[in-house]
């Protein structure tokens, strides 16, 4: 009998199976699990790096600020001379606004003989200036009382805010003005935040409510109808990233924007918002922030804006480009009037007011955010002096306030002069209008600060600077250096010296040098300050070759010129060249009586947060002695008083004595007159930039701009008081000789009259006698009526030589 086969129990199908798929669905969870871990680790990395770019900028400097430039202030004071006019004007200039109710700071009034003014605070380098009401009483063109409309105090001075007259911009000509928190107006906030974000405070960065309206908006019309960016996004997009629209920027536009809203709260993601946001453009520069576009668009501080205004910058929000209300004022209106309906269904604003808003004017304004004036001339001569202490750089982004000494009142006469006076001068010699060109230089006298500067006819255009890099030789201007040199030798040389004015010949390299006086005759022997007084060539040229070339070379440099000259007995009649600002250096030596204050554009620099970052001290160093700087200016008023600045005494009041020096060059190419009041030095050069021969000399063209300036700007006389050192003695048939103590007199000539003409010494000052003139005057011209009120050891000098030197 066979035996049955036992065979093993086959394993069932399905279990295999399934064990097979549970493995697969376990390795596909823990392969998504571990890309979901891989995921989250990148994103949070990521986020990490994002977390620190967020917060590095916003905590860091976040703009680039444009270094504000600002003129002198304007400081009143019981005796101060200005006319009612004149204080007017200025705050115009500073865009105060009339209000007989002075309801805000920036305000002022007239009446009668008084200006109310309502000043703004300001923080200048040496403290911070209140608001305050002042009430100033003003009789003809003098100060007589000040008094505070606060308390009816007597006031002793009140300095009003500097006039802005220039921005430097950041390398990407971003500007803006920025503002805290509490300066945003609560209309303002309303309103943006219903018209762009009006869950702000409740979301977390991104709303997805938002985003899936828009979603199905977008759905429904079959294109992009409405957007879904926050604030906040919107504040990342402009902040940190750019403008590409890719789903990559998007998304880390969105990451960001949580990553800002964790760190910071939502008053300062506004704030940011607010100083952020484009605006506009202005040229190459971009209006950024609702602050510079208030003052842009209106001409108003963010404050004073009205609901109409404020719907307007809202709007702009969309498309600066396409509502520009300057260049699109129907699109801008639609627009404006698209977000006062919005105001008006969110409450912001009742429905009446919005009805009223929409029948308003745009009101946009010329002028607005821009610099008070234009001085291109001053700006170079400043930026030249910054570019020592600053680096470009740190000029452009660090929100530098540069506290400069530009007088605008006096800028603004010395335009109007030119303005005036250059045209006849191209008609009095038959050329074409415009043939002409022009530089002056004002400075004071005491402290060595430009108060104005023009670098050609054209006062607004930014190109060749003829004040500063006019490079012409200056002719007779020189001689003062000359005589000063002379009598800085009392021992050998006094007023009454006699000077030799005959011919000379002297042979220099294998030429014959003849010079000849203007008038082509010789005077014989002079006394040393008639020589300078009729400008006499021939005696001037004999007196420098007894004091040295070489001692009036050095004497130009200590008064400041840094200019090589060459040290040739042609220097004696102006053979140097020299720039207008130069020229102004050497006779603010002279007239500040023989100390040398280097001429200063800048006062103060301040950082961003008001701390000073570097000072211009005056620096003040003795380089003649008083006496023979006196004495030389005794000389230079003679030559107005009888010399070939006579007309001088026609266009100026009585009571303004000053003193100068015309110059004039070979075959009258360049025209000079360099002089000083008490208190201002004054420098005006007339010329062809062709230097072709223009037919005019020192006392027919440069003098009489000279004159028209001098008689408008506010100004005090030369002072008669004489250093303890001098004495005053009868000579040459005159009582009021000045003399200096260490003069020998043996010797002294009066016009060739041999021996000793001092007398005993005497205080009492009169009129020299007046002399024959040498110089031939120019015919006369109707005088304009004199203006009513009166007005009030290194070597080199360390400013000049900053442009000079090279």
């Amino acid at each position: 009998m066979a035996k049955a086969k036992i065979t093993a129990p086959s394993p069932k199908r399905g279990r295999p199976r399934r064990r097979r798929g549970l493995g697969l669905w376990a390795f596909f969870f823990s392969s998504l699990l571990l890309l979901l871990i891989g995921v989250a680790l990148a994103l949070g990395l990521y986020g990490v790096q994002l977390d620190k770019v967020v917060r590095e900028k916003f905590e860091g400097k976040r703009w680039a600020l444009p270094a504000r430039v600002y003129a002198r202030p304007l400081e009143l004071y019981v005796g101060r001379p200005i006319a009612q006019e004149a204080l007017v004007g200025e705050l115009e200039r500073l865009k105060y606004r009339r209000s007989s109710r002075l309801e805000r700071a920036g305000s002022f009034d007239v009446s009668g003989d008084h200006v109310r003014i309502r000043t703004r605070p300001f923080q200048f380098w040496d403290g911070a200036e209140v608001e305050q009401r002042v009430d100033v009483h003003i009789v003809d063109g003098l100060v007589i009382e000040m008094r505070s409309g606060n308390n009816d105090r007597d006031l002793a001075l009140v300095r009003l805010d500097p006039a802005l007259i220039a921005s430097i911009y950041p390398t990407h000509n971003e500007d803006r003005v920025l503002l805290r928190r509490q300066q945003l107006p609560p209309l303002l906030v309303k309103t943006l935040l219903a018209v762009e974000d009006r869950s702000f405070f409740k979301h977390p960065g991104i709303d997805p409510k938002g985003i899936a309206r828009a979603a199905y908006e977008n759905l429904m019309a079959g294109r992009t109808v409405q957007g879904a960016s926050t604030l906040t996004q919107q504040l990342v997009k402009n902040f940190y990233l750019t403008q590409e629209r890719t789903l990559e920027r998007k998304l880390k536009e969105a990451y960001m924007a949580v990553l800002l809203d964790q760190r910071y709260s939502k008053d300062e993601i506004l704030t940011a918002y607010a100083n952020e946001v484009y605006l506009g453009q202005d040229g190459s520069r971009g209006i950024h922030g609702f602050g510079l576009a208030s003052r842009f668009y209106f001409d108003r501080d963010i404050d004073e804006l009205n609901p109409s205004q404020i719907a307007l910058l809202v709007g702009i929000l969309k498309g600066p480009g396409e509502f520009n209300p300057r260049r699109n004022p129907e699109r801008a209106t639609e627009r404006r009037n698209l977000v006062l309906d919005v105001m008006a269904y969110h409450q912001v604003i009742s429905t009446d007011e919005v009805e009223a808003a929409k029948q308003a004017p745009l009101g946009i304004k010329d002028g607005g955010a821009k610099p008070a004036g234009e001085y291109p001339a001053f700006i170079q001569l400043v930026r030249r002096q910054l570019q020592r202490d600053y680096r470009e750089a740190d000029l452009r982004s660090e929100g530098l306030s540069i506290f400069t000494t530009l007088d605008p009142l006096i800028q603004s006469q010395t335009e109007a002069a030119i303005r005036e006076r250059m045209p006849k001068l191209d008609q009095q010699r038959r050329l074409p209008t415009g043939t002409l060109e022009t530089a002056a230089v004002v400075t004071s006298v005491a402290q060595g600060e430009v108060l104005a500067i023009v670098g050609g006819r054209n006062t607004d255009y930014a190109g060749f600077n003829r004040a500063l890099d006019a490079v012409r030789s200056i002719g007779s201007a020189i001689k003062p250096v000359i005589y000063l040199a002379a009598l800085a030798q009392p021992e050998r040389f006094s007023l009454v010296s006699p000077i030799a004015d005959k011919p000379i010949s002297l042979r220099i390299g294998g030429k014959l040098w003849s010079p000849k006086n203007y008038d082509h005759r010789v005077h014989g022997t002079v006394p040393l300050y008639q020589a300078l007084a009729k400008s006499y060539n021939l005696a001037t040229v004999n007196l420098g070759l007894q004091v040295g070339v070489g001692e009036v070379a050095a004497m130009l440099r200590k008064l400041g010129a840094v200019r090589p000259v060459s040290q040739v007995p042609a220097m004696l009649l102006g053979s140097a060249s020299l720039p207008p600002i130069e020229l102004t250096q050497v006779y603010q030596t002279i007239a500040a009586g023989g100390f040398r204050a280097p001429l200063r554009a800048i006062r103060e620099v301040l950082d961003a947060s008001g701390q000073p970052l570097n000072r211009y001290p005056l620096a003040v160093e003795p380089v003649v002695s008083s006496d023979a700087a006196y004495l030389t200016q005794w000389a230079m008023r003679q030559v107005v008083e009888q010399g070939t600045a006579t007309w001088l005494k026609q266009r100026l009041p009585d009571w303004l004595k000053v003193a100068g020096k015309t110059g004039t060059t070979n075959d009258m190419r360049d025209s000079w007159f360099a002089g000083f009041s008490g208190d201002r030095v004054l420098v005006v050069w007339v010329g062809r930039d062709d230097n072709q021969p223009m037919g005019l000399s020192g006392s027919s063209g440069a003098l009489r701009l000279w004159g028209d300036i001098m008689a408008e700007i506010s100004s005090e006389p030369l002072s008669d008081a004489a250093p303890d050192t001098i004495e005053i003695a009868s000579a040459c048939g005159s009582s009021d000789i000045p003399f200096s103590r260490g003069y020998a007199s043996g010797g002294a000539a009066c016009g060739g009259s041999g021996g000793n003409n001092r007398s005993t010494p005497k205080r009492e000052d009169a009129e020299a006698p007046k002399l024959a003139q040498g110089e031939p005057a120019d015919k006369p011209e109707p005088i304009p009526p004199p203006r009513r009120e009166r007005a009030e050891a290194r070597q080199n000098n360390p400013f000049m030589s900053d442009f000079y030197g090279n």
